[in-house]
């Protein structure tokens, strides 16, 4: 139900029912994709309908180009009714679309991945690509909890993990596929007490990339994850630098290749250019 009204008993050309039905499906409601999937339905086997009768002779003495308009009417209500009932093309697409807005980044929400507030309709410029205004909004509130804890600006927390893990798309995994959520490549080393996974990393050595086995810290959440980061900033003095009130982007991105973060010689460039992706959201 629509609005109150079942568009699938309405006539196939009622323009108020299609208007109503533009507007609920704005609502993202269960009930308005399934209808919007059902008027799809209805529209391709509308097509099948036609090719069918363009396939047929209509050259017999009671064809007329009225007998074909009423035909056609009488073909689009005809396949109204029989998307109605369904013949399974409108569930295959509810259920990728609601696939879809289920994922992390859309309506829904995994138990580990609480699904972001929208920012502020003025702090969006709309430049950002769709990849990357899903990995910030999926992360944000995280982002923002550390950044109230630490004072590190949210964004540059945001677009270091998103270096990392290439936007979320290589996330560390241990041996069994379980994410880690470690967002930050943060390596366990001695002092680590929590749970560690072991994968092939890439270090530069003298300049030259090398593969190595590393084990780095495994957190139950992202926010685990977003507060260790921010609390080993905040308290190694290996990253006062980067960390200073007040510091830009590139002072940060900066601070963090000079305190050793990373062995990549480009690390700081690569970090700014994320950054400012990051700001476009």
């Amino acid at each position: 139900m629509i609005g109150g009204a079942d568009l699938s008993s309405k006539f196939a050309l009622d323009v108020q029912g299609v208007n109503q039905l533009k507007l609920d499906a704005k609502q993202s409601s269960p009930e308005a994709l399934r209808a919007a999937a059902q008027q799809f339905e209805a529209v391709f086997m509308n097509m099948l309908m036609k090719s069918m009768r363009e396939a047929t002779p209509q050259d017999g003495m009671f064809d007329s180009d009225q007998t074909r308009m009423y035909t056609s009417m009488l073909d689009q209500q005809l396949t109204q009714r029989m998307a109605s009932r369904g013949v399974g093309l409108a569930d295959v697409m509810v259920r990728q679309l609601s696939a879809t807005l289920q994922a992390p980044g859309g309506a829904g929400a995994t138990p580990d991945q609480p699904a972001a507030q929208a920012l502020p309709a003025a702090a969006r410029s709309g430049d950002a690509p769709a990849h990357v205004e899903a990995f910030v909004q999926r992360l944000l509130p995280h982002a923002k909890a550390a950044s109230a804890g630490s004072g590190i600006p949210a964004q540059f927390m945001l677009g270091q993990a998103a270096l990392e893990t290439g936007w979320g798309k290589a996330e560390i995994r241990g041996a069994d596929g379980q994410n880690s959520h470690n967002l930050f490549g943060i390596k366990a080393g001695g002092a680590w007490r929590g749970r560690t996974v072991d994968i092939v990393t890439t270090e530069y050595v003298n300049g030259k990339p090398q593969k190595q086995v590393d084990s780095f810290r495994a957190y139950d959440s992202y926010a685990d994850a977003f507060r260790d980061y921010a609390n080993l900033l905040r308290t190694n003095p290996r990253y006062r630098d980067a960390t200073a009130p007040g510091q830009d982007a590139a002072g940060f991105a900066q601070g963090l290749q000079q305190a050793g973060y990373a062995t990549d010689p480009n690390y700081a460039q690569k970090l700014i250019s994320v950054i400012k992706q990051v700001d476009q959201v």
